[in-house]
């Protein structure tokens, strides 16, 4: 199986700015994305943005950088722009790894690109993973699963979906609700290259801006999204400067 990878690596992060460079055991925090994308069988890694300072960086650890656009919305934009400069074919499947996953394991890169290469029926995969806790499932900044059968998604939420009917909510707190009927979803995406320029010409929907989770409009326009339990844990994203420190103390720990 052939896959290629992109790393959107966007330098105004609105949370944290700059937290594609930030310094992390002395080497920029994309750079552990990418090393990482680069362990997972990808035939191609390629980080793109719109950042001078990014693509001088990048570069000189010896990744290949593909400059785009600053006027994207979406990191999902930005691969769509990159699968149209380079030409690759349209049955390629592209890889979406967020650069601030800088512990994501190749192993879960390898498997969402496997599970779309096995089911012709999608255009697109991602992963899920049970929830440790009925607070995260309370938690908006947590993304609910709904499965179908097939694996395929129903839907995708901030909310506690499934809603259990019977469960008590009191202050807060959803009591008797089985944890093991929630999964989280994992912002790890693979796609086929061809439907990437589709996907970004369709407008968002009501569903999408109300929840602001994208891939709700893939949903909407009647196209199925693979949803795979991941193999293992996806490790520690950094989107806030505790995320960041966080990671730094965890590395620590580690030696």
């Amino acid at each position: 199986m052939s896959f290629k990878v992109i790393i959107p690596a966007r330098y105004a992060s609105s949370r944290l700015p700059g937290k594609v460079l930030a310094d992390v055991h002395g080497r920029p925090l994309v750079q552990w994305t990418w090393e990482n994308a680069c362990r997972s069988g990808a035939e191609t890694v390629v980080i793109a943005t719109d950042s001078d300072r990014v693509r001088a960086v990048c570069e000189a650890f010896g990744a290949q950088v593909c400059m785009t656009a600053d006027t994207h919305d979406s990191g999902t934009e930005r691969l769509a722009e990159v699968v149209v400069q380079l030409g690759w074919p349209e049955e390629a499947i592209v890889v979406n790894v967020q650069a601030d996953e800088p512990l994501l394991p190749p192993q879960l890169v390898e498997q969402v690109a496997a599970g779309l290469a096995a089911d012709s029926a999608v255009p697109m995969a991602t992963l899920c993973e049970p929830f440790a806790s009925m607070n995260q499932v309370l938690d908006p900044n947590t993304v609910k699963v709904v499965r179908d059968c097939r694996n395929h998604a129903i839907t995708f939420s901030r909310a506690p979906v499934p809603w259990d009917r019977g469960a008590r909510f009191e202050r807060g707190q959803m009591q008797g609700a089985p944890l093991t009927a929630y999964r989280r979803h994992i912002g790890l995406y693979a796609y086929r290259a061809g439907f990437l320029p589709r996907y970004v010409a369709w407008p968002p929907c009501e569903l999408e801006r109300l929840e602001k989770l994208e891939q709700l409009r893939v949903l909407y326009h009647g196209e199925k999204i693979l949803v795979l339990d991941a193999l293992m844990d996806a490790g520690i994203g950094v989107d806030t400067p505790d995320d960041l420190a966080a990671l730094r103390a965890h590395l620590r720990s580690c030696g």
